[in-house]
């Protein structure tokens, strides 16, 4: 038998070398990936067994760490809002911020009998899965371009037990998605980052969430000179929107959305007090 706390020592020295802040919960993050268990090992923990294979592994996953790659990438997987999504290569990363759209979204959707809801980039299916599982009356449709990113979000929904009221495929901001019918709900999280600022971002986010699920054009605000025409075209009459929105960018997306015949009804901060989401709905 093996003490946990000794393997977790060495690990988290390494990370903190290395200079990672959260060094211990990493090191107990990936001994539990290398002995393929979804828990975190606590430090009190005796192992039944710790093999060579065991170690090598948990040796490569450190090295990743060391290099910047980020936890959940090592693992395959994150969690949010409570639920297990697995990721790929064409997948953004979700964050925590990105709970403030779900919880707007889902107030609004449950003061409606059988929401229909579109999300536009769905990319691993996060937030559209995610209001389906609060919303058991609701449906939806999630798009993407990426034809990798569509197949990890129906292996999501799949692993949720959630595939049966929903249906994903390839398709553009730009495409005409007529044939789906009208939403009551349309979310989105669009690529908004400046590119000029891509290069600057944390390594966990530059060099492993997917540029074209970053990339906002030269002033971060392309994707919406997109997807509010989008929006507008596929949003019921009564129905509401819900984006994302980088820090600051309120001012810039407003008229953007104003052009195309949407007017900001609410906004909603995160848990750092910064604006992140926007309620949307036709000008009346």
């Amino acid at each position: 038998m093996t003490e946990a706390r000794e393997i977790l020592a060495v690990v988290a020295a390494r990370l903190a070398d290395a200079g990672i802040d959260t060094s211990q919960l990493d090191a107990r993050l990936l001994l539990a990936t290398a002995l393929q268990r979804d828990d975190a090992v606590l430090p009190h923990e005796t192992l039944d067994r710790w093999t060579a294979d065991e170690a090598a592994r948990l040796d490569g996953f450190v090295e990743r760490r060391i290099a910047g790659e980020p936890v959940s990438r090592i693992r395959g997987w994150r969690e949010f809002w409570s639920l297990r999504f697995m990721l790929s290569p064409d997948t953004l990363d979700p964050r925590p911020d990105s709970e403030t759209l779900v919880a707007a979204a889902v107030a609004a959707g449950g003061q409606m009998k059988t929401p229909r809801i579109l999300d536009l980039g769905t990319g691993s299916g996060c937030l559209l899965l995610a209001c389906l599982a609060e919303l058991p009356d609701a449906s939806g449709c999630g798009v993407d371009i990426s034809d990798n990113a569509v197949e990890t979000a129906r292996q999501n929904a799949h692993a949720l037990g959630l595939a049966e009221r929903i249906r994903f495929q390839p398709a553009a901001f730009a495409d005409d998605l007529t044939a789906l019918g009208s939403f009551d709900l349309v979310i989105s999280n669009p690529p908004y980052i400046p590119r000029h600022e891509i290069a600057a971002l944390a390594p966990e986010v530059a060099s492993f969430d997917p540029v074209r699920a970053l990339d906002g054009g030269g002033d971060g605000l392309a994707s919406w000179r997109q997807v509010m025409p989008a929006i507008a075209r596929h949003l019921a009459s009564s129905g509401q929107a819900f984006v994302e929105i980088g820090a600051g960018q309120a001012p810039q997306v407003t008229p953007i959305a104003a052009a195309a015949g949407l007017q900001v009804t609410d906004m909603h901060a995160d848990l750092g007090g910064i604006v992140r989401c926007l309620t949307l709905s036709h000008v009346s």
